[in-house]
């Protein structure tokens, strides 16, 4: 099968000899237009202006590439939507806590933080739970309500939970555990002002209800023979 034929690249001004065009350079002017961007340019040919050029810095490429490789920041364009809060749960509702330390508790919700968690109170007085935030995943929603329009809650966000650091002090082995036992039992004097602050109003309006602070105070738990996808909350 014969090679196909080459088309070569074919130019306005062919050579008749090495060197010498077919066309003069009068010719060439207008058979390339050059005539018609003189004109419409005002009788001048377009240039660049020298300093604009120069004032644009060209970045040159590196001359070797970094020994290691250096981690650049993902770039995250994805925007978190607000957790959306279940139906069955609005403020005041009494919840039961499925997992964690105060499994099988109790708790009264108060608000929904920023986070997308729940802020709840046992009230503490009744089932020892305190002010703290709860996943809705590990919740159960009932039906029994509690008025909590008297409780002032401004004051409680994601950044009231937040942890303080703590200063690191060089102590022997024996006062080191010591000390740690301390931290752990002590409690901040303006945590307990503000759970007060929240469970007085509100355990005035479970006493008003019959039965409902006995309720709240007992834990929840599955009997032999109960079956929970019949049970009612």
């Amino acid at each position: 099968m014969a090679a196909k034929a080459r088309n070569p690249q074919k130019t306005r001004n062919p050579d008749l000899i090495r060197g010498v065009g077919k066309f003069s350079r009068s010719k060439m002017y207008h058979k390339r237009g050059l005539w018609a961007i003189k004109a419409k340019n005002g009788g001048v040919f377009p240039h660049h202006d020298p300093k604009v050029a120069a004032e644009a810095p060209v970045q040159k490429a590196p001359k070797f590439y970094p020994a290691e490789d250096v981690k650049k920041p993902l770039v995250n364009k994805h925007k978190p939507k607000p957790t959306k809060l279940r139906a069955s749960i609005t403020p005041g509702t009494v919840l039961i806590i499925l997992a964690g330390r105060f499994k099988g508790k109790r708790v009264v919700f108060l608000k929904q933080l920023s986070s997308g968690l729940l802020l709840v109170t046992g009230p503490f007085k009744l089932n020892g739970v305190p002010i703290r935030r709860v996943n809705q995943a590990y919740v159960i929603g009932t039906s029994t309500k509690v008025d909590v329009s008297g409780v002032n809650l401004e004051k409680f966000d994601d950044k009231y939970f937040a942890k303080e650091g703590k200063k690191k002090s060089k102590k022997g082995e024996g006062e080191f555990f010591e000390a740690e036992k301390e931290e752990k039992n002590q409690l901040p004097q303006a945590k307990k002002d503000d759970q007060k602050t929240v469970d007085t109003p509100l355990l005035k309006c479970i006493e008003a209800v019959p039965d409902l602070k006995t309720y709240l105070g007992a834990r929840f738990s599955l009997k032999a023979g109960m079956k929970p996808h019949e049970l009612v909350f």
